[in-house]
């Protein structure tokens, strides 16, 4: 496959398939005529297949295909979008201006017109069921053969990214670690103390390059970045993750959680002149009613005592909150943190407390355990959450001291405690986070995933890897976030239609216990909007960079009035052209461009 898949996509190219919808827009006198032809055609390719295809599959990539060329041809998707996405095809079709459409556009529609028209020549996974004209004990066992095959193809799969719990890892790991400690001059003790790798965190490019081997590009963005004053972390711990190869790709999800890029740092010191305006993808600002308080739902609230981190993730949600890592007026001032809590009891519908920040888990024992006393105090919190990485940056965290005042807390029947943590790769998984969490489970207190679908974990059954691995360890999967549309992490973004095939081709195929995470796109100011059903948003537009344009429909729809939000996601030819530079084989994706 070549690796600049551009080169197959050109207007003439596309003429050259000769759609029968594309053929009808050329005899059309004005791009108005086009919208109603274009909306016409797909309703009858639908019509037509309804009762020529009788293989579902094949009639369900038709029907997706005429409903998202419909839905791109009213008025009110060309208001949203800002583009005429029936005038494009218009152009197109007549040979007329069509030289701004990109190669991300005309693949995009190319294969979305060969579902409509020829979906027999869409190359999708599914194969022939082995059982036709089977039944009874006779087609249970020709069935488990090919559930048995089935699983043996994931499997091999999942085999392609390792983990940090296979013997080679674990000695891999217990070679870096004797090797940080031998640079930092510290002792087995001192790793063993969470405090010290949270007072040692590297964040300055002469001690992340004293432990890590970095590329000349690595190198060069963490120099810019210190220049510009954009902060960057990673604890000792978690370095000794990292391998000592980077040529090996094997930790590139690990890289990419701690090592910015330039692009991102040059973004980032662009709009850190206007944090509040510019870096505020979420709309906190609005949705903070008081200092150190979010809240977007009606029952549940976020406190943030604590605004720093041991380790900077360079994706957060809030990294535009954060100046330093492990700052020294990061905890909140008593008096605030009360003020905060006196809020929240003043307003009873809420009944359950995630503790954010920053690293919460960053804060001594004494101070945490006072704060889940002052909302434990309030009777109407019933749930109360730990928001935290650190059993994955600094496991040792989690102390028997720890899990003791946390449960101190539940109430069985009462009041419950949990901890939501960010797992992210199957190589963050060690014996030290499977020990952390035997600790917290051991004290009756639950722990649930958040894992942000990020270009780095976005391979062929790369995240389900991940969850087969997170229940063994007793996390329960509990969101798959799509990266934020935030200027500066551009390079982390993946298209919706890659969340979507994961969910439905690899996901689909775990026991349930690990596929129990929800996929969501967290809207600005709003919340999360679900993508498990198209109910939750419309396909408005393709632009001419190739980029898909949705409306997401709030999370009050049908409950109270609300504007949507209207996102602009990746090209998903640019996605391919990534995974095939990275070695990929794009064919394995084939299907994607039919997920809407």
């Amino acid at each position: 496959m070549k690796a600049n898949l551009a080169l197959l996509y050109t207007p003439y190219a596309f003429r050259r398939h000769g759609f029968r919808t594309i053929e009808e827009l050329s005899r059309c006198l004005s791009p108005a005529e086009a919208r109603d032809a274009l909306f016409r055609s797909a309703a009858s390719w639908q019509t037509e297949a309804a009762s020529y295809w009788t293989e579902y599959s094949t009639y369900s990539i038709v029907r997706d295909c005429a409903r998202a060329i419909r839905g791109m041809c009213g008025e009110r998707a060309t208001e949203l979008s800002s583009f005429d996405f029936p005038g494009a095809l218009f152009d197109l079709a007549t040979a007329k201006d069509s030289m701004s459409l990109s190669p991300a556009f005309i693949a995009d529609v190319t294969h979305i017109l060969i579902g409509l028209e020829r979906p027999s020549e869409v190359d999708i996974e599914a194969k022939e069921i082995s059982t036709s004209g089977m039944s009874g004990r006779v087609a249970a066992v020709a069935r488990t053969a090919d559930l048995d095959r089935l699983w043996n193809g994931v499997e091999e799969c999942m085999k392609r990214y390792g983990d940090g719990m296979s013997a080679d890892s674990i000695k891999d790991q217990r070679k870096r670690r004797r090797a940080i400690q031998r640079k930092l001059g510290s002792s087995p003790v001192d790793w063993a103390d969470w405090r010290w790798h949270a007072s040692n965190a590297l964040d300055d490019v002469e001690s992340v390059s004293s432990v890590l081997n970095l590329t000349s590009e690595e190198a060069s963005s963490l120099t810019r970045a210190q220049e510009l004053g954009v902060p960057f972390a990673v604890t000792p711990y978690y370095a000794s993750l990292i391998s000592s190869d980077p040529a090996s790709n094997l930790d590139a999800a690990l890289r990419a959680q701690v090592l910015p890029p330039s692009d991102y740092v040059e973004a980032m010191s662009k709009l850190r002149k206007d944090k509040l305006a510019k870096l505020d993808f979420m709309l906190e600002r609005d949705t903070s009613p008081v200092d150190l308080v979010t809240r977007r739902y009606p029952a549940i609230a976020i406190l943030k005592p604590f605004n720093a981190c041991p380790q900077i993730c360079v994706y957060c949600q809030r990294n535009w909150e954060i100046d330093s890592a492990m700052a020294p007026d990061a905890l909140a001032g008593l008096s605030k943190i009360e003020e905060a809590c006196r809020w929240i009891e003043a307003h009873p519908a809420i009944r359950e407390i995630l503790i954010t920040g920053g690293e919460p888990l960053a804060m001594d024992d004494d101070i945490l355990g006072r704060i889940m006393g002052l909302l434990a105090a309030n009777p109407r919190i019933d749930v109360i959450r730990i928001g935290t990485r650190a059993i994955v940056t600094m496991p040792m965290r989690i102390t028997e001291k720890l899990t003791r005042i946390l449960a101190s807390f539940r109430k069985p029947g009462i009041r419950d405690v949990c901890v939501m943590t960010h797992v992210q790769h199957p190589r963050e998984v060690t014996p030290e986070l499977a020990g952390a969490v035997d600790r917290l489970k051991r004290a009756g207190i639950s722990v649930y995933n958040q894992m942000v679908f990020t270009f780095f974990v976005s391979r062929r059954f790369e995240a389900s890897g991940l969850r087969m691995l997170l229940r063994r360890c007793g996390i329960d999967p509990y969101y798959t976030f799509v990266p934020k549309g935030k200027e500066e992490t551009s390079a982390y973004r993946v298209p919706i239609a890659r969340i979507l095939q994961e969910q439905k081709e690899e996901a689909r195929l775990l026991p349930g216990t690990r596929r129990t995470d929800t996929p969501v796109y967290n809207v600005p100011g709003l919340g999360k909007s679900y993508l498990r059903a198209f109910q939750h948003r419309d396909l408005v537009s393709i632009l001419p960079d190739g980029s898909r344009v949705y409306e997401f429909h709030p999370w009050e729809k049908n409950i109270s009035r609300q504007r949507s939000y209207v996102g602009k996601d990746v090209p998903i030819l640019e996605y391919l052209n990534r995974l095939a530079s990275n070695g990929e084989d794009i064919s394995d994706y084939s299907s994607i461009w039919y997920y809407f």
